[in-house]
């Protein structure tokens, strides 16, 4: 039966009970770390990324899904006539979302599919996910449910601690001069993504400026307790401080659903050892 079926990439934060309740498509990046490649998700976990990760000299490299990946997916997607919405990571961050529109032009099928920059990654496109996916579910037009995730995304905001810049310094993030004195300096930095862009929003020295940084965040939930519905944390490596986070948000409110998890392969290369992220929505999830 024709319907609209939704897709999206690995970097996305979704539970397995998500994927499946919600019937959504999650096209694999790839990892290659110490001269070995990996599948996201298929052949190595997270949690074990972290770990080779840690372990490793060398900064791992990411890798957006082949052209071809994407060519078989649309077209199995697209056989009973069912539209597709494709949800993917920010185009800062990858070209994923590139090679999927590549692939829908080469097999012919850009009516049927379209595609949205999340302009996000992690659980904050987890939102625009489940918004679409749901939305489907329940027979939404197709403008219907794209006006819904544009809707969406102006209200979503991503707020990252990285306390390491090795990994920032390695991939030419940031300058040699500007990461040996940062490095030297034990600069933390906190990033944002407005309008898909990568920014530093703030900076600071020590676990003094970590703490700073959770005192806000933590002041804005309280304030804004009785509308926040969900409060996500992602982290690269540090789950015993995670829990101590997910227990304050949980005294500041107990009705609010709190989903600690580690992140993706793609955002803990990038963001190093100890980064963790936060977001939150006034949305029902």
């Amino acid at each position: 039966m024709a319907k609209i079926k939704v897709v999206t990439d690995s970097s996305v934060q979704l539970t397995p009970e998500e994927i499946d309740k919600y019937d959504i498509t999650v096209v694999p990046l790839t990892i290659t770390i110490d001269g070995k490649t990996y599948t996201d998700g298929i052949d190595i976990s997270r949690e074990e990324f972290v770990k080779k990760m840690d372990a490793s000299e060398e900064l791992p490299k990411t890798s957006q899904p082949a052209i071809g990946i994407f060519e078989k997916v649309f077209k199995e997607l697209t056989a009973d006539g069912s539209q597709v919405v494709g949800i993917f990571l920010a185009r800062s961050l990858s070209g994923t979302i590139e090679a999927a529109r590549q692939a829908a032009d080469i097999i012919g099928k850009t009516k049927e599919v379209t595609l949205i920059d999340s302009e996000l990654t992690d659980r904050a496109e987890a939102y625009q996910v489940l918004a679409a996916a749901k939305d489907a579910q329940a027979g939404k037009s197709l403008e219907e449910i794209v006006n819904q995730v544009e809707d969406l995304k102006k209200k979503q905001k991503l707020q990252m601690m990285v306390v390491n810049l090795n990994n920032l310094i390695k991939g030419g993030r940031l300058g040699p001069l500007a990461g040996k004195i940062a490095t030297l300096l034990n600069i933390r930095i906190e990033l944002h993504m407005p309008g898909g862009n990568l920014d530093v929003a703030k900076k600071g020295r020590g676990k003094k400026f970590s703490k700073n940084f959770n005192k806000r965040v933590l002041k804005d939930i309280e304030e804004h307790k009785q509308d926040i519905k969900e409060v996500a944390i992602s982290y690269v490596d540090t789950p015993e401080d995670m829990e101590v986070w997910t227990n304050k948000i949980k005294e500041i409110n107990p009705d609010i659903k709190v989903l600690t998890r580690v992140t993706s392969p793609i955002i803990a290369t990038h963001a190093g050892s100890g980064a963790y992220a936060v977001f939150y929505t006034t949305e029902d999830f």
